[in-house]
């Protein structure tokens, strides 16, 4: 694989691929809401500028490496159509013994899955293998610390299980560069790719 440990004295940047999601008004009142709910939990909650559907997650990767997935992503958008998703349930990663993250559901899309399917094909081109895990598509909310009322935090999340969110128009995606700061990550757009 193609990353490698900042021991080399080369540029190194933490990156990913992804479908940024700009939130509607439905989106926001959702998520205030279960913030609300939630309050005397210990949750830290994604900042609603940095929601997103993880294509693929690069991880620490040398500055020369940029260009030739960068032309990968170019070639992958020039023959992609532009699709809508539908962001819709409330879910959890983990057991409800032990909930890890809070999700945003995407119903099934063979858009999504074709667009995620090319970008892991074209990469083993340039060495970077296919992920372990299956793609499952969602968008983290929340990321849990700490319950205190399992059984109450399980009833809220039950609540919203079935919920319509919001229609969401793909007409492109990006390459983020991810910074990490102790109040969270800062999100800087390396390049956007244009579907047709």
């Amino acid at each position: 694989m193609l990353n490698s440990n900042n021991n080399t004295g080369r540029s190194i940047k933490r990156i990913f691929a992804a479908i940024k999601i700009y939130p509607d008004n439905t989106f926001l009142n959702l998520y205030n809401k279960l913030k609300y709910e939630l309050k005397y939990d210990k949750i830290k909650w994604v900042n609603t500028y940095n929601v997103h559907i993880t294509l693929k997650f690069f991880g620490d990767t040398e500055e020369e490496h940029i260009e030739p997935i960068s032309n990968i992503f170019k070639e992958i958008a020039l023959n992609t159509s532009r699709f809508n998703l539908l962001l819709h349930n409330v879910g959890i990663f983990g057991s409800s013994y032990k909930p890890k993250v809070i999700w945003f559901g995407i119903e099934k899309s063979k858009d999504l899955l074709k667009l995620s399917g090319n970008i892991h094909n074209k990469l083993k081109s340039i060495g970077y293998e296919r992920d372990r895990q299956n793609f499952i598509p969602h968008l983290t909310i929340g990321r849990i610390k700490y319950i205190g009322d399992k059984k109450m935090f399980q009833k809220t999340i039950d609540k919203y299980k079935t919920i319509q969110i919001q229609k969401i128009d793909v007409n492109n995606f990006f390459l983020i560069e991810s910074i990490l700061k102790r109040e969270g990550p800062e999100y800087k757009i390396i390049e956007t790719f244009n579907l047709i």
